[in-house]
């Protein structure tokens, strides 16, 4: 192994170990347990929250006006500025980033239709404390403090040990490991923010990103707490998360080997092939001391604080711009069709024969909840709670509802506002499959349990 300046080992130390304390690990404050991270998000909410809907309409606002300019302007598609890779999107995108201003207008100014703009819709979305606000102050932490995770060697160390545990067993490289442990302690938001960056800078392939995106942006832990509490189980907290765990671990295993991930190519973002060049250790290296080599390379090429700094203020624009606007179109056009139509009702309707015969009780009710979670991962113990009485059937929703993990107000609008290729029809395939694979080992655990 080579020799490496003190210096160096302290630029990979010292950012690496204080990105692994903000991100990845959760500290009691007052009641509640939570990573720095998503308390550092909540204490600035609650100083912006009188001016957070107005800010957050601000931005996505330029977002659909600088992305409708922009697809009447030539640019040098080679070399884009900053500028033009924030607003030259597909038309596809353009559009979608105009509905969402147009939906933030008529929530801000409660103009327009109610359906849109009730509490229940758009208004759950954009108000003070709502979804939008909360992802931009998230934004501006995770984007200005993930070079800590990403620049300074982490990745590399922890990527070259864990390749022969992810690599057969999930088909990623040993790097997705620290996503996967960001979205399981941390938040879901912030493993796709950090898989999106890998992606882009050229570590993940098309398929690896795709994996990863929707497979290990799991809820956190904080949220699962939430969900069994709801429904009136916390008593049942051990159980129902050791059942969640096993059933993402299964999902994780069986997603990538199906359609439509296992479809995805196997190429990063330039186009290169995937080559397994990391699972190859060179002559008298072992995992650890060729982990460490890498980082400590790493870290010796990230001296540029200024430039970090840099980075992270573009990084904490890109996710505004390209990621609220999506989130608010698509999160609240679910919404509406949860609220005011029966859509999901009638999408859930041939779940009702699968829970019947998996022995569920109270199965039509149940039935429902199945579907309605694509909309917000919130929406089936929302259902649930009150209609259902069932323990065991309470048991499988809030279980359910947190491993099917596509949800459109959430990952799924950050999926498709990020440069992961998947798209819409992709996230409703992966969606039904996850709920339709995780229903019996749920629903096994729980005759188990009840």
């Amino acid at each position: 192994m080579n020799k490496f300046s003190l210096s160096t080992w302290f630029y990979f130390l010292i950012p690496s170990i204080i990105g692994v304390i903000l991100f990845m690990i959760p500290l009691k404050f007052g009641e509640e347990w939570k990573v720095p991270i998503a308390k550092l998000a909540d204490l600035l909410s609650s100083v912006v929250e009188p001016i957070m809907p107005m800010a957050a309409l601000i931005v996505i606002v330029i977002a659909a006006i600088g992305s409708v300019l922009f697809l009447f302007v030539k640019t040098d598609h080679a070399k884009p500025s900053f500028v033009v890779s924030l607003f030259k999107v597909s038309p596809f995108w353009t559009i979608t980033r105009a509905l969402g201003a147009v939906f933030a207008v008529m929530v801000t100014f409660q103009i327009g239709p109610e359906a849109v703009w009730s509490e229940n819709t758009g208004g759950l979305l954009l108000s003070s404390d709502g979804l939008v606000a909360f992802l931009f102050t998230i934004f501006f932490f995770a984007g200005m403090l993930l070079p800590l995770l990403l620049n300074f060697g982490l990745l590399e160390f922890f990527g070259t040990m864990m390749v022969k545990i992810m690599r057969p067993v999930f088909k990623l490289p040993g790097r997705s490991s620290i996503d996967a442990l960001t979205s399981w302690i941390g938040d879901g938001t912030i493993g796709v923010l950090l898989t999106s960056r890998q992606y882009e800078e050229g570590f993940y392939t098309k398929r690896e990103a795709a994996n990863i995106g929707t497979t290990f942006s799991v809820v956190s832990i904080t949220f699962s707490i939430v969900i069994i509490d709801t429904v009136g189980l916390s008593s049942y907290f051990p159980q129902y998360y050791a059942t969640v765990i096993f059933t993402g671990l299964l999902l994780a295993f069986i997603m990538p080997r199906i359609y439509p991930l296992a479809g995805k190519k196997n190429e990063y973002v330039d186009g290169r092939p995937f080559t397994g060049d990391e699972e190859r250790l060179p002559e008298g290296y072992n995992v650890v001391s060729h982990g460490l080599e890498n980082a400590l390379k790493t870290a010796d090429k990230s001296r540029n604080l200024g430039k970090i700094f840099t980075d992270g203020s573009k990084n904490v624009l890109d996710m505004w711009i390209g990621v609220a606007p999506v989130v608010m179109a698509f999160g609240t056009v679910a919404l509406i069709l949860a609220e005011y139509t029966g859509v999901f009702k009638f999408f859930g309707k041939p779940f009702e024969p699968i829970l019947t015969v998996l022995g569920i009780p109270e199965a039509a009710e149940a039935a429902q909840t199945m579907v309605v979670g694509f909309a917000d991962m919130f929406l089936p113990v929302i259902l649930a709670d009150g209609s259902i009485t069932s323990p065991m059937t309470l048991f499988v929703i809030a279980t359910v509802s947190v491993v099917q993990l596509i949800y459109m107000s959430e990952v799924g609008g950050l999926l498709l506002g990020s440069k992961i290729p998947i798209s819409f029809l992709d996230l409703v395939f992966i969606f039904l499959l996850r709920t339709l694979i995780a229903l019996p080992i749920v629903a096994g655990v729980a005759h188990l349990v009840f």
